[in-house]
């Protein structure tokens, strides 16, 4: 196979990278605490510095020691920079807040964000900005962004909506609610991973040992002939492993609701920490250079087809990287941060936990996550962790690559660890929760998919919700979904079929669907309840209250999805018709359902022709809440320019 060309080496000197790779992401933003995520090409000497638009308020000028930022090597010129920065003076709510990240040089020479990273800022800025809201009033949202689907970038439309907000603080919204699937490891155009190659040549991300697979370490990975296209073909070749082979690389009885484009799945932590860094920043990619490998016709015609999306999701990353340098951003997984399906079922888990290189793929997509994307969320979570990742790439074997061993023992801590979920003391209080991790198995019927939260989680949800008096929830795959996919989903996990149609939904498990229900009408749990969900690539909203309840809570679920992906449109559409003839509000069919005890009422997208409830194409959702936290205005942004509101039926 003739290799792709790569702009650079494992011997690449600090001195030929820029210093800033990716970010600054803004994450977890309070009045008195900033959590910044960036990734440089060498341990920076940085100072933040921040700016309130108050005359009576003072700048603010810190430098970032080693209390205040983690850094941490995962490749020779790749340095992740974790900053936690608590603050003693307040910073104001509702007003703009300039904020630099000054870089020293070894001769005390610094440069700002406008130096190192011009994209960042917007037209007639000299630095980056972000408002603290005193309430949450208004938040954007979406999930599912895979760069190779081919649409627009839903992110690039955040960024033009947060640009005609500048002027006007009190409008910004709150955050950047980012719901699930936030890269896709398991589903990667082939131009993608050459380029994830290209990039952990230049940066030397670390390499790692490899167990039970036909290589032996990355370096036989990267180079060996089925890297691209056909890496199912690496998985050891005896029977006990086909149905790993058909759960985890996309076997041929794969079906049309799931991924069936896993054959480049990520395999190896430096190829998902590649991802992150391809995907959200444009600096990277400035770095390599992207060549089509030895392929046959078919696979190299796919290859040019990927490589012109890819090329245009390339072009719009610097507004992209400016919109999550402007608004925080909350993020939650869902399946395909770390592979299709991610516990589905008892036995799901039981095949993929069960051998260990299927062990090491969930892993490593797991931390990927936990260093991009979890720690931003809740840095207190962590803490116990530390130790182990600090010696997981400070210790490496005489090779330069990861310990073996000491990267097994901690991906055996992140597949125990029960803290993903989070909360914000925010208001409305924002309630974030795992949906992937804490499943409620079915034991007598291991096939059959798992809760999407067991018992206890769901108690501990309930334990939260007491005495609030609105409350944002964040559920990934949302709690009241289309009843019509719903039941087909059903229908195949009675055939013993639930991964052909990802057949996981909330009620899909009578037991957390019973137990979730009952949580909405305790008494003492809120009044408003807005869920915010992704995960099926398409997008709707309901208003929901309880049967029989005159002053029971109200219910908004409000799903946006995908960020860039869409659902194959004739399809929903047929879908979305006969759902409507099968179960509108008024029929008699919904009293067979486990949501009997709740009306529920779909709002139509404003403009729909034909009556359609589900909104399917590429963009953002935006939602506009009362005083009370109930929403006022509910939208999507979409990528061609538009907005299209969700109006309540009379």
């Amino acid at each position: 196979m003739r290799a792709a060309r790569y702009a650079g080496s494992m011997t690449s000197s600090h001195a030929s990278l820029p210093e800033v790779l990716a970010g600054p992401i803004l994450r977890r933003c309070l009045p008195d605490r900033l959590v910044i995520w960036l990734v440089g090409s060498r341990p920076l000497d940085l100072t933040l510095t921040l700016h309130p638009e108050e005359a009576d308020t003072s700048k603010q000028r810190l430098a970032l020691d080693s209390s205040l930022c983690r850094r941490l090597p995962v490749g020779t010129h790749a340095w992740l920079h974790l900053i936690d920065v608590p603050l003693a003076t307040p910073l104001p709510c509702n007003r703009t807040i300039g904020y630099d990240l000054l870089v020293s040089d070894a001769g005390g020479n610094t440069r700002g964000i406008a130096d190192w990273a011009p994209h960042l800022l917007h037209d007639g800025a000299i630095r980056p900005s972000f408002v603290l809201r005193s309430r949450v009033d208004s938040l954007l949202h979406g999930s599912c962004r895979k760069p190779h689907h081919p649409s627009g970038d839903g992110l690039v439309r955040a960024d033009a909506h947060v640009e005609a907000m500048r002027d006007t603080p009190e409008r910004m919204p709150a955050a950047l609610v980012m719901s699930g699937d936030q890269i896709y490891a398991d589903d990667v155009a082939g131009p993608m991973l050459v380029a994830i190659h290209a990039l952990v040549r230049r940066l030397g991300l670390f390499g790692e040992c490899v167990q039970g697979a036909v290589v032996d370490d990355a370096e036989s990975l990267y180079t060996h002939p089925d890297t691209y296209y056909r890496r199912e073909r690496l998985l050891p070749a005896f029977e006990a492993n086909e149905k790993l082979r058909e759960r985890f690389f996309g076997g041929v009885r794969k079906p049309v609701f799931t991924t069936s484009n896993a054959h480049n799945h990520l395999i190896t932590l430096g190829e998902v920490m590649a991802m992150y860094l391809l995907a959200w920043s444009p600096t990277p990619w400035s770095l390599i250079e992207v060549a089509r490998p030895t392929l046959d016709d078919t696979l190299a015609e796919i290859f040019d087809t990927e490589a012109g999306i890819i090329a245009a999701f390339r072009e719009g990353l610097p507004r992209a990287a400016r919109v999550m340098a402007h608004l925080p951003i909350l993020m939650i997984f869902d399946d395909h941060d770390v592979t299709d399906d991610w516990n589905l079922s008892a036995a799901w888990e039981e095949t993929a936990y069960g051998h260990p290189f299927s062990r090491r793929i969930i892993g490593n997509a797991l931390l990927g996550y936990l260093l991009c994307q979890g720690w931003g969320n809740d840095p207190d979570a962590f803490r116990a962790l530390w130790p182990m990742l600090a010696t997981l790439f400070e210790q490496r074997d005489t090779a330069g690559r990861l310990d073996c061993q000491t990267q097994d023992t901690l991906i055996e801590h992140l597949h125990a660890f029960d803290h993903w979920h989070y909360q914000l003391p925010s208001t409305p209080r924002l309630v974030v929760l795992d949906t992937r991790t804490h499943r409620w198995r079915s034991e007598r019927r291991r096939h059959y998919p798992s809760g999407l939260m067991d018992w206890e989680a769901l108690s501990d949800l309930q334990q939260v919700l007491l005495g609030q008096r609105s409350v944002i929830i964040v559920s990934p795959a949302p709690m009241f979904g289309v009843k019509l996919i719903e039941g087909i989903q059903r229908l195949f996990t009675l055939a013993g079929k639930p991964l052909l149609v990802d057949a996981e939904n909330w009620m899909a498990h009578r037991g957390a669907a019973s137990v979730m229900l009952n949580i909405f009408r305790h008494t003492r749990t809120p009044g408003n309840y807005v869920i915010l969900s992704g995960d099926v690539h398409y997008s709707f909203v309901y208003d929901i209250d309880i049967r029989q309840r005159q002053h029971g809570p109200r219910l908004w679920q409000i799903t946006s999805s995908g960020l860039k992906n869409e659902f194959p449109r004739r399809l929903l559409d047929t879908f979305d018709r006969l759902n409507r003839w099968l179960y509108a509000p008024a029929s008699p069919l919904n009293w067979f359902t486990k949501r009997r005890p709740m009306r529920i009422r779909p709002r139509r997208p404003q403009g729909a022709s034909h009556g359609e409830r589900l909104w399917n194409q590429s963009g953002i959702g935006l939602v506009t809440l009362d005083a009370q936290g109930r929403p006022v205005d509910i939208a999507q942004l979409g990528v061609d320019g538009s907005i299209t509101h969700f109006l309540p039926d009379d």
